[in-house]
C-alpha cells in the first residue's frame, strides 16, 4: 500500500482489520511445496504498508549477486507494478524466462487505495518487453482492489503479453492455492 501522506498512514494503521488468524497465501509455503525443486527466492520488501518505490529499488537491487539466469520473476499487486515499473525503466542484468504479474495495478485509479510514492509508471514500457518475452498478467474479474479496466490498460501499451482474466478467483488474489500458476511455471522450464 501507498498513502500520499503521513496523516492518511496513520490514520489507516488505526482503522485497518486485525486478526490473529495465520493467513494461508497462495505465495507462502503453497509454492515452497509445489515448486519444491525450484530456488525460490522471496523478498520481503521495506515498509509494505507505506512502501516506496525508491527504498524497494535499493532492497531489489540488493539481491542480484544472488540470481541466476533463466529465472521467474512473480508479482502480486504493489509488487507487480514494481516489477513493471522497475524492468520498464532498467535492462535486468540477468536472462528472465518469464515474468507473472498478478492484479497488477497500473495507475491511480484505484477504488478506495492511493498509488503514489513513486510507483507512477512512465507512458513508454517498451524495455519491460526487451527484458523478457514472456510476460504473463493475471487479472481476477472480481478483484475489489485493482479494477478489469486496467488490463486493457496494460494491453493498449503492451504489444506481446499475455493477459488472463480468471472469473471464479474472488477478492484481490487472497487465495491459499494458486494450481494454475503452478502449472504454468512447470510449463516454462520444460
Amino acid at each position: 500500500m501507498t498513502f500520499k501522506n503521513r496523516r492518511d498512514y496513520l490514520n489507516y494503521l488505526k482503522k485497518r482489520e486485525l486478526s490473529l488468524e495465520e493467513k494461508k497465501r497462495w505465495h507462502d509455503k503453497y509454492l515452497n511445496k509445489k515448486l519444491s525443486n525450484f530456488d525460490i527466492i522471496k523478498l520481503r520488501m521495506p515498509l509494505p504498508d507505506n512502501a516506496r518505490y525508491e527504498d524497494w529499488k535499493i532492497h531489489f537491487e540488493r539481491f542480484f549477486p544472488f540470481l541466476k539466469d533463466n529465472l521467474i520473476l512473480i508479482g502480486q499487486s504493489l509488487g507487480a507494478v514494481f516489477l513493471v515499473k522497475y524492468l520498464s525503466e532498467h535492462k535486468f542484468p540477468k536472462k528472465i524466462l518469464s515474468i507473472y504479474l498478478i492484479g497488477a495495478p497500473y495507475d491511480n485509479t484505484l477504488p478506495g487505495e492511493d498509488l503514489v510514492n513513486g510507483f507512477k509508471l512512465k507512458s513508454n514500457l517498451s524495455l519491460l518487453e526487451k527484458n523478457c518475452k514472456k510476460i504473463t498478467f493475471i487479472f481476477s474479474k472480481n478483484d475489489d482492489v485493482v479494477p478489469l479496466e486496467h488490463a486493457k490498460k496494460y494491453r493498449k501499451k503492451l504489444k506481446n503479453v499475455k493477459i488472463i482474466v480468471y472469473n471464479n478467483i474472488k477478492g484481490h488474489f487472497k487465495i491459499s492455492e494458486f494450481p494454475e500458476l503452478v502449472k504454468m511455471i512447470k510449463k516454462d522450464v520444460k
